[in-house]
C-alpha cells in the first residue's frame, strides 16, 4: 500500500512526491491553498502563505474540508501550531467588513471589538479612520484602497461591501454569431467564470480576479462580465495592438457599434462607452516631477466597471490611483497571479481576491488548449565565452551566457526540425534578436516597431504568409496569434515565472488536427542562465508541464542523422 504523497512542515512548507501515483490530484488540489515554490525533479516543495489561504477562502474553500485533506495525505501527522496558523489565516478573511455610512462616508466594521482597537493604534491604520461607534469607524471613500492595502499587510484582509457607482447604464448583448458570421457562444467555463465574479449581485458582486490560462478566452470572459452588468466600462491592457484587439473583439462579439467603442492610446484619444486604454498612458508623465497625465481618465467616461487585461503586470503607479478605482467594479483577467514584484497581496487587497480559476491540464484534457512539448535545451559555452564568463561579474556573466553564439547553431536546428511550423522566437535582449532575425531571415518585432507594422506583420503571420516572426518581450502579452504552435525562447528576464507562462502561452491555443505545441527554451549549460531557467519554470511544473533536458550538441547530432538520412 503507497504511504500519502505530501510531506507537511511546521514552517509550512509541504512537499509532494513527484512520482507518487496520486500526484496529479494532489498537486490540483494543493493549488487551490498553496503556492508552488521550488520543483526538483522528484519533490515539489509548497508553501502555504496568508495569501494562498484568503484566496482558497474566496474561492469558497471549506476549512474543514481542506484541513481534512491534508491531514488525510499527510505522511505525518501535522503539527497542532501550523493547523492553528491555517484557522487562523481563514478566520481572518472577512472579519473585516467595509460597508455604507453616513453622509456618503464608508464604515469599517467588526463584531470584535478588542481587535479593532488593537488594529486602530498602527499609526497607518489610524491615520485612515475616525472613530464612530463601538465596532465601527468611519473611512472617507478616498482612503477607501489605502486603508484595505494598510490593513492587508497587518495581516487582516477587508471584507468590501461599500458598494460601487453604477457607471452610465449600457444595454448591449453578445451577438449569436460573430459579426464575420460564424457561431459564436460561451464556453461552459467562461460563463461559469463571469458569473463568479458577479456572485452577489448588484450590491456586492464584481471585484475580483479570474485566472485562466492564455488560449483560454480571457478577453470572452471579460465581454460576458460585462453584458452582467451593463455598464460603461474602462478595459486596461498592455499595448496598442492588444488594445486594437479588444476593441475588434467588442465589435465583433457583441452588438456594440463602432461609435460606442473607443481607443485611448498614444495615437488616439477616444473616450466612449467602452474605452480601451494602454498600462503605458496612465502612467505618463512629462517628467520626473510632474504628476501622471492620464490617471484621471479613472474618473472620466463615468465607467461602472474597470477591467485589468493581464493584472499580474499592473504598474505601482496605478495601485495609488484608488480614489478613483476602488469605487468601481473591478476585473482582474491573468494567467497567473504571480508577481515578481511581491505585490500578491496588493492585487488580492485592491483589485479583489481570486474568484475563478481552472487548471491548464484540465482544459487540455478538454480539448480547450493544445497539448504541449516543453524542451530545455542546454547550450554549452564556446571557450573563449566560457573564460569571459569565469572572469565576469555576476550581472555580465547572465548577458554573456544570454548571447552565447552557439544558440544559433541550435535555433538553426530548431528552424530546420519544424520547417512546416509557424515559429515564434522570442528573446529579451534587441541586438541578439536583431543578430538572429538577419541571419535566419526573419520577420522582427520589437518595442520600436511602429504599431502599423506590428499590426501588418501579426496579420500576415495569421494569414500564413509570413510563417515565422522573431519578437522581443513584447510579443509575450495578449497577442492573438492563434496558428503559433511553436515557440523557441533565446532569453528570457533572469527568473520570470510569468514570462515563461505567457511565452508559452502564445503556441497552446487548440490546432485543429490535435496536434502538440512545443516550446523551447535554449540556456547556456552550467550559467546562471540554467538557475534563472529553473526558477521560471517553476509556474508551468505547477500546472502540469514537464521539461524535457536536451543537450545542444545531442540535438545538433540528431539533425545531422536526420539530414543524412534524408
Amino acid at each position: 500500500m503507497n504511504e500519502p504523497p505530501l510531506i507537511v512542515q511546521n514552517d509550512r512548507t509541504v512537499l509532494l512526491e513527484t512520482w507518487h501515483p496520486d500526484y496529479a490530484g494532489a498537486r490540483d488540489r494543493l493549488a487551490r491553498f498553496a503556492e508552488l515554490w521550488k520543483s526538483p525533479e522528484y519533490v515539489h516543495f509548497y508553501r502555504i502563505t496568508p495569501v494562498s489561504v484568503w484566496n482558497a477562502a474566496a474561492l469558497g474553500e471549506r476549512l474543514d474540508e481542506l484541513l481534512g485533506w491534508l491531514a488525510a495525505n499527510s505522511r505525518f501527522p501535522i503539527a497542532p501550531a501550523m493547523v492553528a496558523q491555517i484557522r487562523e489565516w481563514f478566520r481572518r478573511y472577512g472579519l473585516l467588513r467595509l460597508v455604507p455610512g453616513r453622509d456618503g462616508r464608508l464604515e469599517l466594521r467588526c463584531d470584535d471589538d478588542e481587535l479593532l482597537r488593537q488594529l486602530m493604534q498602527q499609526p497607518a491604520v489610524a491615520a485612515l479612520v475616525e472613530g464612530a461607534a463601538a465596532g465601527r469607524w468611519e473611512v472617507e471613500p478616498a482612503r477607501r484602497g489605502e486603508l484595505k492595502q494598510a490593513l492587508v499587510r497587518l495581516g487582516y484582509p477587508v471584507d468590501d461591501r461599500a458598494g460601487y457607482e453604477a457607471g452610465d447604464r449600457l444595454p448591449f448583448a453578445l451577438r449569436a454569431a460573430t459579426a464575420g458570421g460564424r457561431p459564436f457562444a460561451l464556453r461552459d467555463y467562461q460563463r461559469a467564470a463571469a458569473a463568479a465574479f458577479h456572485a452577489g449581485g448588484a450590491d456586492t458582486g464584481g471585484c475580483g480576479v479570474v485566472v485562466l490560462p492564455c488560449g483560454a478566452g480571457k478577453t470572452v470572459v471579460g465581454l460576458a462580465a460585462m453584458e452582467l452588468l451593463q455598464t460603461n466600462t474602462l478595459v486596461l491592457t498592455t499595448n496598442t495592438v492588444a488594445v486594437r484587439q479588444w476593441c475588434a473583439e467588442l465589435l465583433d462579439k457583441t452588438d456594440l457599434g463602432p461609435d460606442q467603442v473607443g481607443e485611448y492610446t498614444g495615437d488616439q484619444k477616444q473616450i466612449r462607452p467602452v474605452t480601451v486604454a494602454t498600462y503605458q498612458i496612465l502612467t505618463h508623465r512629462r517628467g520626473k516631477l510632474d504628476g501622471f497625465t492620464h490617471l484621471g481618465l479613472f474618473d472620466r467616461g463615468n465607467f461602472g466597471l474597470i477591467v485589468y487585461d493581464e493584472v499580474h503586470l499592473l504598474p505601482a503607479p496605478v495601485f495609488r490611483a484608488t480614489a478613483g478605482i476602488q469605487a468601481r467594479r473591478r476585473l482582474g483577467l491573468t494567467a497567473t497571479l504571480v508577481r515578481e514584484d511581491g505585490r500578491a497581496d496588493e492585487v488580492f487587497s485592491l483589485i479583489g481576491p481570486k474568484r475563478y480559476e481552472l487548471p491548464w491540464k484540465q482544459l487540455e484534457r478538454q480539448g480547450f488548449l493544445a497539448p504541449a512539448s516543453c524542451h530545455e535545451v542546454r547550450v554549452p559555452l564556446p571557450p573563449a565565452r566560457a573564460a569571459r564568463y569565469a572572469d565576469a561579474g555576476a550581472r555580465q556573466q547572465i548577458r554573456i551566457a544570454a548571447d552565447n553564439e552557439r544558440k544559433a547553431d541550435v535555433l538553426g536546428a530548431l528552424l530546420q526540425r519544424h520547417a512546416a511550423d509557424r515559429v515564434l522566437v522570442i528573446g529579451q535582449y534587441l541586438d541578439q534578436l536583431q543578430q538572429l532575425a538577419a541571419l535566419f531571415r526573419l520577420p522582427l518585432i520589437t518595442g520600436q516597431t511602429p504599431n502599423a507594422e506590428r499590426e501588418r506583420l501579426y496579420a500576415a503571420f495569421r494569414r500564413g504568409e509570413v510563417p515565422r516572426l522573431c519578437v522581443s518581450k513584447v510579443g509575450n502579452f495578449a497577442i492573438d496569434l492563434p496558428d503559433a504552435n511553436v515557440a523557441i525562447q533565446v532569453s528570457g528576464t533572469f527568473g520570470s515565472r510569468q514570462e515563461e507562462a505567457q511565452r508559452l502561452g502564445r503556441v497552446l491555443r487548440p490546432k485543429g488536427d490535435g496536434s502538440t505545441a512545443h516550446f523551447y527554451t535554449l540556456v547556456s549549460a552550467d550559467t546562471r542562465e540554467q538557475e534563472f531557467a529553473r526558477k521560471r519554470q517553476l509556474f508551468l511544473t505547477e500546472q502540469g508541464y514537464a521539461y524535457g533536458i536536451v543537450g545542444g550538441e545531442d540535438l545538433l547530432a540528431a539533425e545531422r542523422r536526420h539530414e543524412e538520412r534524408a
